[in-house]
């Protein structure tokens, strides 16, 4: 069994590998700080020695409640935190493990596990995308890894635009990506930018309409074309209009930040104008 050793915390690089856990839920932080606090650390971070001290492979709540901690005691007490140390192969190694150890305690959203592939392949620790995925997650099957390519084109597409990600199912994640591919991607970023959601669920629910669209149409085999018929213009600089498709008609939403009730007014007056009579 290996034997931890006692590392100082200002030791520890958590920026050298990327991490996979990007929520991370307060109530369940300080409940871990709590426990730490009253019964110790029963279970080691995991680090790898650098040039200038360690690097975080697994441990990353661990060690921010350790952070906390500290911060709070006078004593030192919780200056230093026990650690195992690894040795990978290889930075693509140390990234793997530490996956492993996260799918096992964890359980990490599916925009996580996308996410991490994306990151790891935009700072060239992995050539494709497709490298990255067979690499971080070897055990799972042909069909669970293209979901996650799927989800991980929502992540390329999306990623800043949405609230809380982790939250969303890998459903709703496929679902977004198959729009995304059909070059919706547009419409989809100007939608919720129509309003300021609050929460990952109101996002969901104002995208839906736009989703369900795309898919009638698939469904339907009618052309998903997104500007035929036409369902975004932005006839001046600062306005947006949408068409979105309902039950009973069509909704026009006109947003930006010159889209005041003037412009809203002469609008409707020019829609007036055009089916009055002749």
């Amino acid at each position: 069994m290996d034997t931890p050793q006692n590392i100082p915390l200002n030791d520890i690089d958590v920026t050298i590998l990327p991490r996979d856990r990007t929520l991370i839920c307060a109530e369940a932080q300080t409940e871990l700080q709590s426990s730490i606090a009253q019964n110790g650390l029963r279970l080691p971070i995991e680090v790898y020695k650098t040039d200038t001290g360690f690097a975080l492979i697994s441990g990353y709540r661990r060690l921010l409640a350790f952070q906390s901690l500290h911060s709070l005691a006078d004593n030192g007490q919780y200056a230093k935190i026990p650690a195992i140390l690894r040795k990978p192969a290889d930075k693509q190694a140390a990234l793997a493990a530490m996956i492993e150890e996260n799918e096992i305690r964890q359980n990490p959203s599916p925009w996580e596990r996308a996410r991490i592939a994306i990151v790891t392949t935009d700072t060239g620790v992995f050539a494709t995308l497709d490298a990255a995925l067979a690499a971080l997650y070897p055990q799972i099957s042909r069909q669970k890894r293209a979901k996650l390519r799927a989800a991980a084109e929502v992540v390329e597409g999306l990623d800043g635009q949405l609230i809380d990600p982790e939250l969303l199912s890998e459903n709703q994640l496929i679902r977004l990506s198959q729009i995304l591919r059909l070059g919706w991607t547009e419409i989809v970023i100007t939608t919720l930018g129509e309003c300021r959601d609050k929460t990952c669920a109101d996002q969901w629910h104002r995208l839906l309409p736009v989703i369900q669209e795309a898919e009638t149409r698939i469904s339907e085999n009618r052309s998903t074309n997104p500007n035929y018929p036409r369902r975004l213009s932005r006839p001046i600089n600062g306005v947006s209009i949408r068409r979105e498709k309902t039950r009973n008609g069509y909704i026009l939403h006109i947003t930006g930040r010159r889209a005041n009730g003037m412009l809203v007014t002469t609008v409707l007056e020019e829609i007036e104008r055009m089916m009055g009579p002749a």
